[in-house]
């Protein structure tokens, strides 16, 4: 139990660590230097802390003061807290284990090459899956075989079903997406494809030369994610709620100028941190790999975090995010009472995996995909959290109430239905 316990935790558990693992292995496989080596582990490591910091500024800096501006206005409290799943760690870092392992025999025998290395993601799928097991009243060993079969089918068909569309978005081969953004960007890709023209690209836009500030995503984000504090702090006072109340500077020495002009920054802060993140980590992971890829499992191209495609077009992801929050909005007043729990729109998801589908969209339809696709991604992503209540509302449902209407929540559905068919 130590053992595993150091590897669940220690290895798994830590993305840096993990990748930082992986690419070690990559470069010695190849023979590289011993210097290479060093500075090929280092860099990984560095590249995702980098990365990962960068995200924790957007969402915890940035955009987190949206997110609790809509759940003072709409409470997420369906009536019961989430379980403590740390009771079920030691069955969570089996299935990490036993599905990565499946991960890695499959791409080695098939045609199927893609290895799941979204170090966090590794955890989190697990932790969903139990969680559905767990609600349907699933234990032992069916609990955790369920699990594992679902675990191991997800690392192995969603980045795979991801590997085309993220070509279309890079124009090369090299890696793919390991993230639960999958369903609703093949959804936003393929329907691209059928409305758009890739030609007419949202990083195309042409700007007039006064405006010409706008094409530093960093910047137009900024102005993004201020206007739509203006607004929400309309909304908020028309709905009877003190904006400062709501965000914790009422009584401070600054007021709602400096709030919003904070917030604002922030996000340009932690888009510019984690593009950075992004460049350092593809340029050292992928090469890495290739000792992997040519001597342990032929052909194999790593699934990384979605953000490792956010640089090849920025303004799909803030056309994305704006069109996402917009259409998940009106989508909940429209579905009110019609779901089991109250749901707010889920910015993260928002920003992340719908994010993502307009990045796709975009790179099968231009401006037309991507708007399109991020509108009904933002549809599906409250109906996918809606349904999803049924299956985790003993267990982890305020958590998929900020985190879910993706992947989690879809694979998590049908997964609860088996695992109520078997219990």
């Amino acid at each position: 139990m130590a053992v595993l316990n150091f590897i669940i935790n220690e290895i798994f558990g830590q993305g840096a660590i993990f990748l930082a693992l992986i690419a070690m292995i990559g470069l010695l496989l190849q023979k590289k230097s011993f210097s290479e080596i060093v500075r090929g582990t280092m860099m990984t490591a560095i590249g995702f802390f980098v990365l990962t910091n960068g995200t924790a500024i957007i969402t915890g800096n940035s955009i987190d003061g949206l997110a609790t501006a809509f759940n003072t206005m709409m409470p997420t409290a369906s009536g019961a807290p989430d379980i403590d799943m740390s009771a079920y760690g030691t069955q969570i870092g089996i299935v990490m284990i036993i599905a990565f392992a499946a991960n890695l025999i499959f791409a080695r025998f098939t045609k199927w090459k893609a290895v799941f290395l979204t170090g966090h993601m590794l955890y989190w799928f697990p932790y969903v899956f139990i969680a559905a097991g767990v609600d349907a009243g699933l234990t032992g060993f069916k609990l955790v075989a369920l699990a594992t079969v679902f675990t191991a089918s997800y690392m192995i068909v969603s980045p795979n079903l991801m590997r085309p569309f993220v070509k279309a978005v890079t124009g090369d081969d090299s890696f793919t997406i390991g993230h639960p953004t999958t369903i609703l960007s093949v959804i936003s890709g393929s329907l691209g494809k059928v409305i758009g023209d890739k030609e007419k690209s949202t990083e195309h836009i042409n700007f007039p030369k006064s405006l010409g500030f706008l094409r530093e995503v960093s910047i137009t984000g900024s102005i993004v994610i201020c206007l739509t504090y203006i607004v929400m702090g309309i909304i908020l006072s028309a709905n009877g709620f003190a904006p400062g109340e709501v965000w914790g500077y009422a009584g401070g020495k600054t007021g709602v100028f400096t709030y919003i002009f904070t917030k604002s920054i922030y996000f340009g802060v932690g888009v510019t941190v984690m593009l950075l993140g992004v460049r350092m980590l593809i340029s050292e992971i992928v090469p890495a790999f290739k000792g992997i890829a040519e001597k342990v499992v032929p052909g194999a191209i790593p699934a990384l975090d979605c953000p490792v495609v956010f640089n090849f077009a920025p303004n799909a992801l803030i056309i994305g995010f704006i069109v996402a929050m917009i259409t998940s909005t009106i989508t909940i007043i429209l579905t009110a009472g019609m779901f089991p729990t109250v749901i707010i729109p889920l910015t993260f998801t928002c920003f992340f995996e719908i994010g993502t589908a307009s990045i796709v969209g975009n790179a099968t339809g231009g401006v037309r995909g991507s708007i399109v696709g991020a509108a009904l991604s933002g549809i599906i992503m409250v109906f996918l959290v809606g349904f999803g209540a049924y299956f985790f509302s003993n267990t982890i449902n305020n958590w998929m109430l900020v985190y879910g209407g993706q992947d989690f929540s879809l694979w998590g559905i049908i997964e609860g239905t088996i695992a109520r068919l078997i219990a």
